[in-house]
């Protein structure tokens, strides 16, 4: 929580995104269905329409203000509501104004426009109320408690984390980086744009395991590897996450915009219960960065890790799948 020497609203402006809309090379514009943005996942897929020539896509917006905000002895004037994009990879920030809908009310409207050329993958999309406060213009008085993302690429509007999984020979690859892992069965690398997984081609059968479809023994077996997999993948991006904060001119940690801010922002209220995440994010940046806390925290990150790849739903079904075959066998 952050404390402002200056009056704001107690609560955030709430954010949807109305429509979407892609122009063309050729100069057309696509309309898009609703299906290109989800207002429960807060997302929004560019992908969808399966164009691969399109130029920008403009974004329909509708924001509306906490009560109090216009109030006749609010403390600030001049308001002005701003809807910001965020690439925390391409460093792009894109900002413009909406425009209050009627006189005196809390309901704010406009666009953005997104440049393809600007992105590479996914921005954060928030809005922002700022006004002149005791004579300081620019002041934040609200802004959204939750960003949109705008994903460039996909063709689903979902937060989930992304990742990017490839097979290779750890012995033989060009990527000199794999040889000195080539008797483990997989590695995560999260230095890349997307967090990506690599499968060693090298341990027998790990292949065929992974792409078989079927639901007996072999699907159970195939359910608890990815399992385990993805408990590795989780616990390799929180550590990745934690480890690139930015810090702010007090010292403490802020959200990452990319595909960190969600990880963290997932994991963070199994890691530290009972807080909000900024507060959490603050504690375990302290733990890390201090003399003590850091490793009696793993357990807490580990089993949110492990919560998030279900873990434990994928060992029981591999349980009771062998328990059905040995009371099978015994009849």
């Amino acid at each position: 929580m952050k404390i402002y020497p200056y009056k704001r609203l107690n609560r955030p402006v709430a954010l949807r995104v109305t429509s979407v809309s892609l122009k063309l090379s050729d100069g057309t514009r696509d309309q898009l269905e609703t299906t290109a943005y989800s207002t429960q996942q807060h997302a929004v897929a560019l992908g969808i329409a399966g164009h691969t020539d399109w130029v920008s896509a403009t974004i329909g917006l509708s924001a509306t203000l906490p009560p109090g905000v216009n109030a006749p002895d609010a403390a600030w004037s001049d308001l002005c509501v701003l809807a910001v994009l965020t690439d925390g990879e391409t460093n792009v920030r894109t900002s413009t104004a909406l425009t209050r809908d009627a006189e005196d009310g809390r309901d704010w409207s406009g666009s953005l426009e997104v440049l393809r050329d600007d992105h590479l993958g996914r921005a954060s999309l928030a809005v922002h109320a700022v006004g002149t406060v005791d004579g300081v213009e620019g002041r934040s008085i609200a802004e959204t408690d939750r960003s949109w993302v705008v994903d460039t690429v996909s063709e689903e509007p979902v937060r989930g984390l992304q990742l990017d999984v490839q097979k290779a020979s750890f012995s033989k690859s060009s990527r000199e980086w794999l040889h000195p892992y080539a008797d483990v069965p997989w590695i995560v690398d999260v230095s890349a744009r997307v967090p990506t997984v690599f499968v060693n081609t090298d341990v027998d059968g790990i292949i065929a395991l992974l792409d078989s479809s079927g639901s007996g023994v072999e699907g159970k077996v195939r359910d608890l590897l990815v399992a385990q997999m993805a408990t590795d993948v989780w616990t390799a991006v929180f550590h990745g996450a934690i480890g690139e904060l930015e810090v702010e001119a007090g010292g403490g940690p802020v959200f990452p915009d990319d595909w960190q801010g969600e990880v963290l922002r997932e994991m963070l209220p199994d890691v530290v219960p009972g807080v909000h995440v900024e507060e959490a994010l603050r504690q375990v940046h302290r733990r890390r960065t201090g003399d003590s806390g850091w490793v009696e925290l793993q357990t807490r990150i580990h089993y949110a890790a492990a919560r998030r790849a279900d873990a434990g739903k994928a060992l029981a079904y591999a349980i009771r799948s062998l328990e059905q075959m040995n009371r099978e066998s015994e009849t």
